[in-house]
This record gives structure tokens, C-alpha cells and sequence, in this order.
């Protein structure tokens, strides 16, 4: 496929993350497949066969061969994938200097850095969004703000939202490009901690969910939070008396980083923030269920003894008001798929003026040095110091609910 060849040209770019200034030689030969490559398998209703999918694929900085990002709808067969990875990275400006995001990279590290401790992520849950000249300011209020830059900014993190993984996983690929006028620059791959693994942050009322063993046990805790919904929000906002209308704003996922490269000795190199939103996921979390998760759709047809039932909006849309019934979760008429998305940028702090552009560090983030080592990540950070106090380079929000589904796009996605 040309579209996928093509994306071969530039692939050790993006797996190093790197600038203008510091581009490598050659892409590598690939040595063998990566643990992330070749794991999707089409689905009931999916078109495309598993060779038509693992076209889209890139070399990563350590010669193994991974996915990458891919239309839902392959554009030269018509197939459908069933499932989405966002909006198209060859648009961002960052794109001629990166390259194609091959996914899973960190992950693969990890294996090498701690055999204890894996963490393989399903090859759906990899999204994808980015802007070009976006504004951004320093200070928390943008029309008081100090002066303005703009930034080029391009994201990935695994955010699946239709299994039970994120309940207790709080280990999740992050791939995050931004360059901006002021200098402000960093290319980061990194297994970010969001929040405690074994818990998360229920969506209605910040209530804290225990669900069980971290998974990997190994996790480490990290800064931010996942917050999602569970049974006890659904029954209070959308399962609701005749006459009251269903709140399906609920269902809205917010996963909230707080990302750091650090030195060997501990010291911070660059600090970024970004929070990832998912609007009507296909999951809530429903300790009732032996699997753990409800399903949004299933609540569309569920009436309580009380008589409370879904009223009015995604389920009334969906059913028309009642008269389709027999949606099932992973049907493409479903609206809880996780396709509408966004991302919020906040703080980019760099603390690396004098030093070297080009960082090893663990899949986490830290111990970082100036020559690779066994389960290291290569990162690229500008040799400037943006760090003005309380005043961060944050900004705005990338793709505003943007929907990236298709009429065939369903869950898993």
C-alpha cells in the first residue's frame, strides 16, 4: 500500500524524537517484530484482513517493527478496521521532523528495563491528536496573560475506554511532540503513571474507587488522575424518574498526566501536563458485573424497580426514543464508542538550559543520562531554561470534542 510505504521513509525520526538539527542517518533494517505489532485481529462487522492492517507499520529506534497510526476506513480497499487512532499525524507541522508514531515503543523498553513488571497495551487504544500554531501564554488566565507564543503541538497516549484495563492500570504510552517560538521544544516517549494503580477517581463526585491489585503489582504511583465513571454515577444521573432528564455528561473520562524527565541525580530536565478527555466512552466501571464493566448502551434499555430509566438524549437518539431496540454495546449504531475526544495542554516546563538536546531515560521518565543503556528511551529536549516561577507555558484545547468515528467504527475502539 503507498500509504503505508510511504510512512517507512521517516520512521527512525519519530522513534527518536528528535529536530531539525539532530536528525539520525538511515531508518534501521527491521530486526523482527515488536510485542505491539500484529496483535489486532478484525472483529464481527470488520472488513480489512490482518495483512491489510499491518501495512501501517513503522521501525522504531530499536530496529523492531511496530503500528502506527491508520485511517478506520483503508482509502485505497474501502475495508473497514472497525476502529479509529485519531486525527491524522501527517497534517502537524511537527510531522516532517517526527515522523510516524510507532506505538508502543516505551512498552517494549519496559520489557527490557523491569521483566518483572510488563505492560502491553491493546493496539486500539492508541489516539492521536495534534495542532499547529496554536496560541499558548504564560499564566493560568489567557487574557492577562504575560505575552503569547505559539506552539505546534502533536499527542499520543493510549487511552483505551471500552475494556476494564483502566480501572487498575494506570501505566499508559504517551508519545508528546510540541515546539514553540519562544523555544520551548521536547520529544518525549514514555510509559506515563497517571494517577494510582488499583483505583481511580469516579467522575460524578471525585469519590475514590478501589477495584483491586495494581496490575502490573510494580506500578509505580504517578501524579494526575484517571477519572471515570461507575455504576453508582449512572444510577444517579442517568437512570432518572419520568420527567427528569438524563445527564449523559457523566460518562465523560478525563485522564490527567503529570509527566517528568528527570537526571540520574533527580533533577528535573522538562515537566509537561496534558490532560486527555473521552466523551461517551463504551464502559463504566460496575463491580456487580464478573468482567467489571457496564455498558452505557445496555443502560439505554435498563428500567429500575423504581421506574427510573435513560431519559431523553444519547439514549433517546440512539433507540429512537425506544422503538430500535436490540442495540447491542459494540454495535455501530452505538453513540457510546469512544470516538469524541480532546486534549488539554497545560504546563511545559524546561529546565535544561547548557545541557545536552538528547537524553536517555527509563520508560519512565527517569534516570537519565547522555548514553543509552538496557531499557532506555531516547528523548530530545531543547538546551534552554523556560521556567519563569509560577508563570508555565500552558494553553488551549486541542480538537474540542472532534469526532473521529465513521459509520462502521465500533467498540473495541
Amino acid at each position: 500500500m503507498r500509504a503505508a510505504t510511504s510512512m517507512l521513509v521517516a520512521i527512525v525520526l519519530v522513534a527518536a524524537g528528535c529536530s531539525d538539527e539532530n536528525l539520525p542517518g538511515a531508518p534501521p533494517t527491521p530486526s523482527g517484530p515488536s510485542a505491539a505489532f500484529g496483535i489486532w485481529v478484525p472483529g464481527p462487522g470488520d472488513d480489512c484482513t490482518v495483512e491489510q492492517h499491518d501495512q501501517y507499520s513503522v521501525v522504531g529506534p530499536d530496529g523492531k517493527l511496530y503500528p502506527t497510526w491508520h485511517p478506520p476506513v483503508d482509502p485505497q480497499t474501502g475495508c473497514s478496521f472497525g476502529h479509529e487512532h485519531g486525527r491524522d499525524p501527517r497534517g502537524s507541522d511537527l510531522y516532517r521532523s517526527v515522523g510516524p508514531i510507532p506505538f508502543g515503543v516505551a512498552n517494549e523498553a519496559l520489557d527490557t528495563w523491569d521483566p518483572s513488571g510488563p505492560r502491553h497495551e491493546d493496539h486500539v487504544g492508541h489516539k492521536v491528536e495534534w495542532e499547529n500554531d496554536v496560541p499558548m501564554h504564560f499564566g493560568s488566565d489567557a487574557a492577562n496573560a504575560i505575552f503569547e507564543v505559539r506552539c505546534d503541538v502533536l499527542a499520543k497516549l493510549h487511552q483505551g475506554s471500552h475494556s476494564k484495563d483502566a480501572f487498575t492500570n494506570n501505566l499508559h504510552e504517551l508519545v508528546y511532540h510540541i515546539r514553540c517560538s519562544d523555544g520551548t521544544e521536547m520529544h518525549v516517549t514514555m510509559m506515563a503513571a497517571i494517577g494510582t494503580p488499583g483505583q481511580f477517581q469516579r467522575s460524578c463526585d471525585g469519590t475514590t474507587v478501589v477495584v483491586g491489585p495494581a496490575t502490573p503489582a510494580n506500578s509505580p504511583d504517578g501524579g494526575g488522575q484517571r477519572i471515570i465513571p461507575d455504576r453508582f454515577c449512572v444510577e444517579q444521573e442517568i437512570l432518572r424518574p419520568a420527567g427528569q432528564q438524563s445527564n449523559f455528561g457523566v460518562l465523560h473520562e478525563s485522564w490527567q498526566t503529570s509527566n517528568r524527565l528527570a537526571r540520574e541525580d533527580g533533577r528535573t530536565i522538562a515537566a509537561f501536563n496534558p490532560y486527555f478527555q473521552v466523551f461517551r466512552p463504551s464502559r463504566f466501571y460496575d463491580p456487580a458485573q464478573t468482567a467489571l464493566v457496564g455498558r452505557p448502551m445496555d443502560v439505554c434499555y435498563e428500567v429500575l424497580p423504581s421506574g427510573a430509566r435513560a431519559q431523553g438524549g444519547d439514549c433517546a437518539e440512539a433507540t429512537a426514543d425506544g422503538t430500535i431496540t436490540g442495540i447491542a454495546y459494540n454495535d455501530p449504531r452505538s453513540p457510546f464508542n469512544g470516538v469524541r475526544r480532546q486534549v488539554d495542554i497545560n504546563d511545559n516546563v524546561i529546565r535544561n538550559a547548557g545541557g545536552p538536546t538528547v537524553w536517555y531515560t527509563d520508560p519512565f521518565g527517569g534516570h537519565g543520562r547522555t548514553e543509552s543503556f538496557p531499557g532506555a528511551v531516547r528523548q530530545w529536549v531543547a538546551h534552554i531554561d523556560n521556567d519563569r516561577g509560577d508563570l508555565q507555558l500552558e494553553g488551549p484545547t486541542l480538537g474540542r470534542e472532534r469526532d473521529y468515528g465513521t459509520t462502521r467504527t465500533h467498540v473495541p475502539n
